[in-house]
């Protein structure tokens, strides 16, 4: 490797660290992210479609099984929590094969589990169902039970919930990325330079979490978690927040003029 190569390297390895640091502290702001995002998704197609009931099973390792981790409608409530192997259900099955599926009678359908379905306290006539698809396969489903008034879903219904699915996948993928940082930041070097051996991809992502292991003893964590904080205090107190860090901010560009 050239001197300059090794420079640009280097400097690559700089700006990624800073991303890295950067990407902890929205995480550590936002802790609750993926599950807002996921549930922001549900209750719009449950208001979409009129249905009794919209729900997010996630996959889950150690043991596999598909987590349903959000819910909306009138119906969804008693989702939320419960698990099932990844290849049973309708759930396990749109997961397992990565198809789309909708049944206008669940009851006829031998792949329907009725007996996780009275567990959540209800039991819909019709389902739609798609999978959350990421680049390494499926993450999850989205389920729309029963819509008012109608006795099926539609193909236009289907490809409306394509949408909704695909809006979920990029919200996990990018809420993980946040919590899987050493991962990204590996496969990003070793990408930008091929001839990094597996010792050397270690050296820099180990010092890169070292960064960030020294920078929870420094007042830059404090002030994260205080302003995450605020997003519990009124409009008011958010306001007086933002004018003093306003403030601060405004001293310290004074001072380094000075």
């Amino acid at each position: 490797m050239t001197s300059a190569d090794r420079a640009n390297l280097e400097a690559t390895v700089a700006s990624l660290r800073e991303a890295t640091l950067r990407a902890a502290v929205a995480g550590r702001l936002h802790p609750d992210m993926e599950q807002r995002l996921l549930q922001s998704i549900v209750d719009a197609t449950v208001r979409l479609f009129d249905a009794e009931a919209s729900s997010i099973a996630l996959f889950e390792t150690d043991p596999d099984r598909l987590v349903f981790r959000v819910a909306a409608g009138a119906q969804g409530a008693g989702a939320i929590g419960m698990s099932i192997p990844p290849t049973q259900g309708i759930a396990g099955y749109v997961f397992s094969t990565g198809q789309a599926l909708a049944l206008s009678d669940v009851a006829s359908d031998p792949r329907f589990n009725r007996a996780a379905a009275e567990k959540t306290g209800y039991v819909p006539r019709s389902i739609a169902a798609v999978p959350l698809l990421d680049e390494n396969g499926t993450v999850g489903v989205l389920q729309v039970l029963d819509k008012r008034g109608e006795p099926a879903f539609t193909l236009r219904d289907m490809d409306l919930m394509g949408v909704f699915a695909r809006q979920a996948a990029t919200a996990i993928a990018a809420t993980r990325v946040q919590r899987d940082l050493p991962s990204l930041l590996r496969a990003a070097l070793s990408e930008l330079d091929g001839e990094l051996n597996d010792e050397q991809l270690d050296e820099l992502v180990g010092a890169a979490a070292a960064e960030l292991d020294a920078a929870e003893e420094s007042p830059l964590w404090r002030i994260a978690d205080a302003v995450a904080r605020t997003r519990a205090l009124g409009e008011s107190e958010q306001a007086l927040v933002a004018q003093i860090l306003e403030a601060i901010a405004a001293h310290a560009r004074q001072r380094r003029r000075r």
